[in-house]
C-alpha cells in the first residue's frame, strides 16, 4: 500500500538526514491525513491508494504553477526547490501512461461505457478516474475524449 511505502521512505530519509526528501514526504503524509479526516467525515474509513495518487498528482500541479510564478518573479532558487519536491513526489507515483496507452485506454472505456456523444463525457471521465487515477493525466485525457466523442 502506498501509505506504508511513504511512511517507510520518511523513516529512511530521516535516518539518512536527507532534509529535502524528509520535508517533501512530510508534506505528502500531512495531505493524506487531511484527506483521511475528510473521508471519515463522509462516513468512510481512510484514503485509498487511488485517493492518495490523485492527491499527489494535485500536489505536482500546484508545484508546477508555483515554478512558473517563481520564474516570472526572478526567484530561480525557489523554483528549484519546487522542482525538487516534484521529483520526490514522482518517485512514489505509479508510472504514468504515455500518449498511446492513454488513447487506447480511453477508447476501451468509451466502448465499455457505450459513449456516443459529448453528453457521455462525464461517464467516461468517471470510469477513467476510477481505473487510472495517478497513472493518467486527466487534463490530457479530457482533450483526447473530446476529440474522440465529437
Amino acid at each position: 500500500m502506498l501509505r506504508e511505502t511513504l511512511q517507510k521512505a520518511l523513516t529512511e530519509a530521516m535516518k539518512a538526514r536527507d532534509a529535502e526528501t524528509t520535508s517533501a514526504l512530510r508534506l505528502i503524509i500531512a495531505k493524506i491525513k487531511e484527506k483521511d479526516v475528510d473521508i471519515r467525515g463522509r462516513g468512510g474509513a481512510q484514503a485509498e491508494d487511488v485517493d492518495i495518487c490523485t492527491l499527489m498528482v494535485g500536489m505536482i500541479k500546484q508545484r508546477k504553477d508555483s515554478i512558473e510564478m517563481f520564474i516570472t518573479g526572478n526567484r530561480p532558487e525557489l523554483a528549484q526547490k519546487e522542482q525538487c519536491e516534484i521529483d520526490i513526489i514522482n518517485k512514489y507515483l505509479p508510472k504514468q501512461m504515455d500518449e498511446g496507452e492513454t488513447e487506447a485506454a480511453i477508447k476501451a472505456v468509451i466502448a465499455e461505457a457505450g459513449a456516443a456523444s459529448m453528453k457521455d463525457m462525464g461517464k467516461v471521465l468517471a470510469v477513467l478516474k476510477e481505473k487510472y487515477a495517478g497513472k493518467m493525466d486527466m487534463g490530457k485525457a479530457n482533450g483526447v475524449i473530446k476529440g474522440l466523442l465529437s
